[in-house]
């Protein structure tokens, strides 16, 4: 073990962990290598005020009990012990004679590693001799407004992206982070995704939990390798222009009784009060977010992923479970605040106190709320009033989205409001347009089949809404196997289903998606104003009987502008007349009909056209063009000028049915 230094867990430690501000706590407390006395070991400090005694046990001692006692250093609760000629590996939990006077072994709160699943104890490790090689990533975080930049975000679970095949040392088939590294890179590079979001990271001991349960909040999991093997992962992707998202649970934890439930033997981390402590509907328990203890231990997690894995976000799941006491309950079930309503004002001072730790300390990290109901301000500055959240999914988004792509096409012109609705509020929050792991399980079916018809019609389908979905304002999201075509809904027991990409459907449906993202980022009107008005306009919102939907994005400089078309009925529109601008001319970019993504091909793969002075749409001039069945045309168009004499090519005018364009 390399020399180390002396680490003291001062009376000012203790008495900030008391008052909820010492963000770095987790430098503290724990198991951490270092000096005493001139020896070498590890000091392990550990969180139990109402325990009678805590002693530290693991394979260095026989796991006996009463062999390294531990001592209470301070009225906090604050337990510690240094033991000498302890190394890197070592593994260890903490036997807490509880209130009742009962032993229990406890997995470090603040361990940093773990052995891997089904065993639960914790591992001695070190994070901070790593050479991290991505300092200019991390100046440049600091500088963006992340709400200018492309964010086209690729949500991965790591257990099931891919898979070895079976061997007796890796039954699950599970790549090492290493591995991970490098093939992930290469599809996000080669798909265009700015940004990866990790499902499952933080250690957990059920893997049907998707990493959802947390037992270990300070642990990558094990199941992929050690915590420096990670900081390999977050440091490659960062090589090669990619940003890093954890998914992160401060909402809830298991009942293990290894974990935090109970952890002295009364309720530490989670709520005393029965019915605010237990989550019914996931059998979790639930932080007490007013002590002031287990506020400091959700932030200072949030900043070490930040500042010790150079993580660039963190998305909060179940928000919403956290702002309402009565959240998944029934009357009588819950129990109301001081004021009689259901806020819950403790997890609302969290947040803000979470939010603006990250913002000043985060060097420029996301936090990203995943939040279903429309709690006001929820990407609104905490000095007025909002929860300082840098981002909000889009919940109601994907609901109306997905509702209205579902219908048979026949159906859509009655239901015309659930695709333009949501630029009723698309200014109110910090917006990302997601579909997620949460709609592709459960019987929801995946994406591709939760389009009506045969398999052609599905797949055309997909890319107008793919289409519609991209030039929608808000970042994106995309879970892993969507953007081919993934048949099966997901499951974390096996790798989503690459060998699709021998048929040709799916392969022309992952190089349309690929060119679509490609597209979004090559164009700073498709994300610079995402949260301004002046960045969307309607073309037309309301063609409700033949489903088309057409509307521009715009740049800050107006230099940059596109124009998308999207037809998801099954009918050629072989003349659809748009509204344009004088002197302006509109250049075809991408047409999800083209050949080469398995559509009929219809029209030129080169195609340029100009305003002429036919009004439509409320615009003195407009241009016709043929849209073709369930098609998406995207358009660049040019500043005001003089437009060019342009000859354009011949379209057969015939209007095919729904029979007549099947391949």
């Amino acid at each position: 073990m390399a020399q180390r230094k002396e680490i003291i867990i001062s009376e000012m430690d203790q008495y900030l962990f008391g008052q909820g501000n010492h963000y770095e706590i987790y430098k503290k407390l724990g198991a951490h290598p270092t000096i005493r006395d001139g020896k070498e070991g590890v000091l392990f400090a550990v969180w139990a005020p109402n325990a009678r005694y805590v002693s530290v046990v693991g394979d260095f001692n026989g796991w006996d009990k009463g062999a390294h006692p531990m001592k209470k250093i301070g009225p906090g609760g604050i337990w510690e012990v240094f033991l000498p000629n302890i190394s890197e590996g070592a593994l260890y939990k903490y036997c807490v004679n509880n209130s009742h006077g009962w032993d229990i072994l406890k997995t470090d709160p603040y361990g940093v590693s773990t052995e891997v699943r089904p065993g639960n104890a914790s591992k001695v490790a070190s994070i901070e001799d790593y050479t991290w090689t991505d300092g200019q990533w991390m100046k440049d975080r600091i500088k963006k407004d992340m709400t200018e930049e492309p964010m086209f975000i690729y949500e991965v679970h790591p257990g099931s992206w891919k898979k070895h095949p079976y061997k007796d040392d890796n039954p699950q088939g599970f790549y090492n982070y290493k591995e991970f590294a490098s093939s992930l890179c290469d599809y996000v590079l080669e798909m265009g995704y700015t940004h990866v979001e990790l499902i499952g990271i933080a250690e957990h001991p059920f893997d049907g939990s998707w990493g959802y349960q947390v037992t270990s909040y300070f642990a990558p999991t094990s199941r992929h390798g050690s915590p420096k093997e990670f900081m390999y992962l977050v440091d490659y992707l960062h090589a090669h222009g990619i940003g890093v998202i954890l998914d992160w649970v401060p909402a809830h934890f298991p009942k293990d009784q290894n974990g935090l439930a109970e952890f002295d033997g009364t309720c530490l981390y989670e709520y005393a009060d029965y019915q605010k402590a237990n989550h019914p509907e996931w059998g979790t328990k639930i932080f007490d977010y007013g002590k002031n203890e287990v506020q400091n231990f959700l932030i200072s997690n949030a900043l070490y992923w930040v500042k010790e894995f150079h993580v660039d976000g963190l998305r909060v799941d179940a928000v919403a479970s956290m702002l309402y006491l009565d959240f998944g309950r029934s009357s009588g079930q819950w129990t109301p605040n001081q004021y009689g309503d259901n806020r819950n004002l403790e997890a609302i001072d969290f947040i803000r106190h979470l939010n603006s730790v990250v913002e000043t300390r985060g060097e420029g990290a996301m936090v990203i709320a995943e939040e279903s109901t429309a709690w006001p301000q929820i990407t609104g500055k905490t000095e007025k009033g909002g929860l300082g959240f840098s981002f909000k999914w889009n919940m109601g988004w994907m609901n109306d989205f997905l509702k209205y792509m579902e219908l048979d096409p026949i159906y859509r012109q009655y239901h015309h409001q659930l695709m333009n609705f949501s630029m009723m509020y698309a200014y109110k929050e910090n917006y990302i347009q997601v579909l997620s792991h949460d709609e592709v399980v459960h019987l929801k079916h995946s994406m591709i089949e939760k389009m009506p018809g045969p398999i052609w019609d599905k797949a055309a389908n997909l890319r107008g809404a793919y289409t519609y979905m991209t030039g929608h304002p808000g970042k994106k999201l995309l879970f892993m196997g969507q953007d081919f075509g993934q048949l099966r809904e997901w499951s974390e027991e096996r790798e989503i289903d690459w060998f699709l990409l021998n048929d040709p459907r799916h392969r022309q449906l992952k190089d349309f998606m690929r060119d679509l993202i490609h597209l979004y980022r090559k164009h700073p009107c498709m994300y610079e104003l995402d949260t301004k008005e002046e960045g969307f306009t309607w073309v037309n919102a309301d063609d409700n009987e033949r489903s088309i939907f057409s509307f521009e994005r715009h740049s800050k400089d107006g230099k940059d502008n596109l124009l998308f078309i999207c037809n998801f009925t099954p009918v050629n529109r072989m003349d659809y007349r748009v509204g344009a601008y004088k002197g302006r001319k509109y250049k075809l970019l991408l047409n999800s009909d083209a050949k080469i993504y398995g559509g009929g091909g219809m029209l030129p793969e080169k195609l340029e056209t100009a305003a002429e002075e036919v009004a439509a749409d409320n615009r003195d001039y407009s241009f016709a063009i043929p849209v073709p069945a369930y098609g998406a045309l995207v358009f660049s168009f040019s500043e005001k000028g003089e437009a060019k004499k342009i000859v354009k090519k011949k379209v057969d005018k015939k209007i095919c049915t729904k029979k007549e364009t099947k391949k």
